[in-house]
């Protein structure tokens, strides 16, 4: 008796089907409407994410304390690497609120470019700044920076707090782990960030042997903005269809 081919496709519709049919069941019995719910929120948040950043090539996402004063040097080199980025061609995306993240909208806006806000509902002290031409409010952190990762070919990391540091580790834990392409990442003051690497070195690398040395070679500490500049030139303008995270089967 003549044997008949396995159909590979027919096959793996099938599995796909019965996988959703269990997963349908788990949420059937398992998720409530409040859960429902969120999950929805959660979806609404990225989908309005991605709809806006498909609107532009990938940029360069500067990141950076909400509470610096005005009259710190830092603001000023902010407002200097937006303008810098801007007249070369790149957009700037920043959380969209004040001190850093306005600074550096204020610099692209001024030079004519695309000044990107991704803002965050916050109970204080978190208010769109004027000076972008472009912005989506986010309710949920995760969706947020989500984007803000997304939508760059080059990170850059002011001196901030929490969030700051929470930004940062993110993005160098999923470059360390190969979840996300390797990108240039450039944290801006010495005398701020130095410190902290100092720890990775004492503390992780030496000590607890928790990371390894090249590790701290995925990002670049300075006080020269052009450094940014240069690396994202080098790499160039891709089109929002030529997405540097694309690739899902090397980057999931």
């Amino acid at each position: 008796m003549a044997s008949h081919p396995i159909d590979a496709n027919s096959s793996a519709s099938h599995e796909a089907a019965e996988r959703n049919l269990i997963i349908h069941s788990i949420i059937q019995e398992r998720i409530n409407h409040e859960d429902t719910d969120r999950i929805k929120r959660y979806v609404d948040d990225l989908e309005q994410g991605l709809r806006k950043i498909r609107t532009f090539a990938q940029g360069v996402s500067v990141f950076g304390s909400a509470r610096i004063p005005d009259d710190n040097k830092y603001i000023l080199l902010a407002e200097q690497l937006g303008f810098l980025l801007a007249q070369n061609g790149h957009a700037v995306i920043t959380g969209g609120g004040p001190s850093i993240m306005q600074a550096a909208n204020k610099g692209a806006y001024e030079a004519g470019g695309r000044s990107i806000g991704l803002n965050i509902t916050l109970p204080h002290e978190q208010h769109l700044n004027p000076y972008v031409t472009d912005s989506i409010t986010f309710h949920h952190f995760f969706a947020r920076k989500v984007m803000l990762t997304f939508a760059s070919k080059v990170y850059v990391f002011f001196p901030g707090g929490f969030g700051t540091l929470d930004e940062f580790t993110e993005i160098l834990c999923l470059i360390q782990e190969k979840k996300m392409p390797k990108m240039p990442m450039f944290l801006i003051g010495k005398s701020f960030w130095k410190p902290l690497d100092r720890f990775f070195e004492s503390k992780l690398q030496k000590s607890f042997h928790t990371i390894n040395p090249a590790d701290r070679k995925l990002y670049k500490i300075t006080d020269d903005i052009t450094d940014v500049v240069k690396a994202a030139n080098k790499i160039g303008h891709p089109s929002i269809y030529d997405n540097l995270y694309n690739d899902t089967t090397k980057h999931t």
